[in-house]
Order: C-alpha cells, then structure tokens, then sequence
C-alpha cells in the first residue's frame, strides 16, 4: 500500500463516554456512547450508518446533478443493532433515496439516471458499504505506552 491509499482518523477521549475523532486534515466530529438521557450526540454505531448514507449519497450527488440540481436529496440508512454468538452486530442495513428534481428536461435526465448511479454506488463506487459489505478483517494492537 501506498501514502495514496492510506486513510487515518484519531480518536481521543475527552471525557468519559465521550470522544473526538480527528482526520488528517484537522476536522473533528464529537460523539459518544449515547449513555446520557437527552443527549443528541451520535454514536458509533449512527457514525457507522452515516459513513453509508454519506459515501453514497456522495456518488449519487455528484452523478446527478451534473444534469439538474435536486429539489429534494434525503438518504434514510436503517439497520437493526444484535447480540448474538457472532457478538455485537448490525443486521439488515438498508438504503434508501428520496430526490426530487425540478421540471424540464435536465431534472428528467436526472430522474432517469438517478437509479442506475444508485447501483453503480452500491456495486462499485461507495468505499464505505462495499468495505461492509465484503466483510474487510480489522486488527487490533495496543501500544506499549509505559
């Protein structure tokens, strides 16, 4: 592997049950363990389906809009959190699209491409969903830090 291929985040605790990841360009998203009653930030398991919706949605924008801007871009991931003997999971994720375009027939083109780079993003392009879907091994290590 390459320094082109190699991406990194860095998670930091910031108080207990609450995090920071930071990428390598400096941006930064809060989140947590979603233990606080009332409290709004994600948690991993909501990062990991808005990595899915995003990445796709990414695609999607950029395959359609070159022909209309949407009136309407929503991207709705669901998916069930499990505990069985494979552990903690995530089951049945689904994606679903709701884009609207305007009239004319620039948003027409649109419209009719729209399911095709849908496809194209699950089959092909979005690194996150095809990372899940072909089931990508993760190593743990810990650092000796004495």
């Amino acid at each position: 592997m390459t320094d082109d291929t190699l991406r990194s985040v860095t998670v930091r605790r910031t108080a207990t049950g609450h995090f920071t990841a930071v990428n390598a360009r400096g941006g930064t998203i809060d989140f947590g363990t979603g233990g606080e009653p009332g409290g709004t930030e994600f948690t991993p398991v909501e990062l990991l389906l808005a990595a899915i919706g995003g990445c796709t949605a990414a695609d999607v924008d950029v395959a359609t809009t070159r022909h209309a801007e949407p009136t309407g871009f929503t991207v709705t991931v669901t998916g069930h959190k499990i505990s069985d003997e494979s552990g903690n999971r995530m089951t049945d994720l689904s994606v679903s699209f709701a884009v609207t375009f305007p009239e004319g027939a620039s948003a027409d083109r649109a419209r009719t491409i729209l399911p095709r780079a849908v496809k194209t993003s699950h089959d092909r392009l979005c690194t996150v969903s095809r990372t899940v879907e072909l089931g990508t091994p993760v190593s743990v290590t810990v650092a000796d830090t004495s």
